[in-house]
């Protein structure tokens, strides 16, 4: 798929897509500058269990989001951004090639998602997969020196997240029947 497809999605309507959509198990990375389009906001529409890992290069103005499906780590040892024990890599890879520091500490993190969405979860106590995953990644973020600076997971109602590299290296998130609020 030639990139600037992969980078501008479009839906199944056939319409444009607001924003750069970071879908289950992707990851964007976008660099603030002068050839950055108004509408370049990386964007993950309706977390559930599933957790926006942002990382924020302030030196280098780089912004990166990773849909992170699962919590444990991918199968052949890739970085992927699906397995919370895989996403940081894949992220740092992107940020690389976008002129990010190779140093994970001079990065930033903000999370959002989580919830406690599925039916199943609320059955069955121990199958709570939007802690799971938001424990691993922030496991992850510790062992690799990364500061968190917010953190928005859990509860019962999905989110969806837009992270702009214009914007300091906040999120935007909103909660199912929520206001728009930065973390």
């Amino acid at each position: 798929m030639p990139p600037e497809l992969a980078k501008r999605p479009v839906s199944f309507t056939g319409l444009r897509t607001p924003g750069v959509v970071v879908g289950l198990g992707e990851a964007r990375a976008l660099k603030a500058g002068p050839g950055l389009a108004d509408n370049d906001v990386l964007v993950a529409f309706g977390l559930g269990s599933c957790v926006a890992l942002c990382l924020w290069d302030r030196d280098a103005r780089i912004a990166a989001m990773a849909h992170v499906v699962l919590p444990g780590e991918d199968p052949y040892g890739l970085a992927n951004a699906r397995f919370a024990r895989s996403a940081l890599p894949a992220l740092m890879a992107l940020m690389r090639a976008e002129g990010a520091s190779t140093d994970p500490r001079r990065m930033v993190a903000r999370l959002a998602g989580g919830a406690q969405v599925l039916v199943m979860d609320a059955i069955h106590d121990g199958a709570r997969i939007g802690d799971a995953n938001a424990r691993a990644v922030l496991e992850v973020l510790a062992a690799a020196g990364v500061s968190v600076e917010a953190c928005e997971v859990g509860g019962l109602v999905g989110r969806s997240v837009w992270f702009d590299p214009r914007e300091g290296g906040r999120i935007r998130v909103r909660a199912i029947g929520g206001a728009d609020h930065y973390v």
